[in-house]
């Protein structure tokens, strides 16, 4: 059975900075894995982190990457993509359910009491989306089969939002 292509592949990390994971999508793993599955344009949003230093050598001339720090909206990023990678922030999680697109959530570990990381966990663990860290982005890729993620059920965002009220003590 073929395996699906993800050309458009759009990479998330809000507001915040969170370079170990723009780092590690251009790196050599995760650029292997992306071509791999067919990725032919890549997006980064970075936040308020610095630049990247893309190695175009490592990409080639068939993937195409651009990146950005901050706009009003990524909703068009996320409904153009066929794969998207994220940072745990419940904004970020929440828009992309809702658009319907594959998730993989990567894991902040340097952040203090994340709450991401606890998020994170109970919509991987009911296969919502695929859950990892920066050192297993790679890895995740290369084993996760993005058709077999539950779609986030309609109208469910304000359900989302009143959980994540209750779970952050609102």
């Amino acid at each position: 059975m073929k395996r699906p292509t993800y050309e458009r592949v759009f990479v998330t990390v809000g507001t915040t900075q969170f370079e170990d994971l723009i780092d590690t999508v251009i790196d050599a793993p995760v650029v292997s894995e992306l071509r791999r599955m067919g990725c032919r344009k890549l997006v980064l949003q970075i936040g308020r982190g610095k630049d990247p230093k893309i190695d175009k050598e490592l990409l080639g001339n068939d993937v195409e990457v651009r990146f950005y720090d901050l706009k009003a909206s990524i909703a068009e990023d996320i409904q153009q993509a066929d794969l998207v990678i994220s940072h745990a922030g419940a904004g970020s999680c929440i828009e992309v359910l809702g658009a319907a697109k594959p998730l993989v959530v990567v894991v902040n570990e340097k952040l203090m009491d994340n709450h991401q990381t606890e998020l994170a966990d109970q919509l991987a663990q009911e296969g919502y989306l695929k859950r990892c860290t920066p050192s297993t982005l790679a890895q995740t890729l290369a084993e996760s089969d993005f058709g077999q993620l539950k779609k986030f059920p309609p109208g469910s965002v304000q359900d989302f939002v009143s959980f994540l009220d209750a779970f952050m003590g609102f």
